[in-house]
């Protein structure tokens, strides 16, 4: 597997942000109660046990049975729901 995707996000964290619609998205899907989203995802996504893959414009972050979506270009967090069973 090619880490230099994986790397390239790692990196970039103090880049990573999201939108107030997407605040409100990733704690309604997650039933998150934190006030700093950004800085959960940051975590989550620090995790070495995180599945960090980039398809197309997005990376996907698959960790403790949730998904993260993050643009590549502007590593605003997209959404982040919950993995039902795949």
């Amino acid at each position: 597997m090619d880490d230099s995707n994986k790397i390239e996000l790692i990196f970039n964290l103090d880049k990573l942000h999201t939108t107030d619609l997407g605040i409100m998205r990733i704690k309604r899907n997650l039933s998150l109660d934190v006030n700093d989203v950004v800085s959960w995802c940051r975590e989550k996504i620090q995790n070495p046990n995180a599945l960090i893959v980039r398809t197309g414009k997005n990376w996907y972050v698959d960790i403790d049975n949730c998904e993260i979506t993050v643009n590549a270009y502007s590593y605003t967090i997209i959404t982040a729901h919950k993995i039902h069973n795949k």
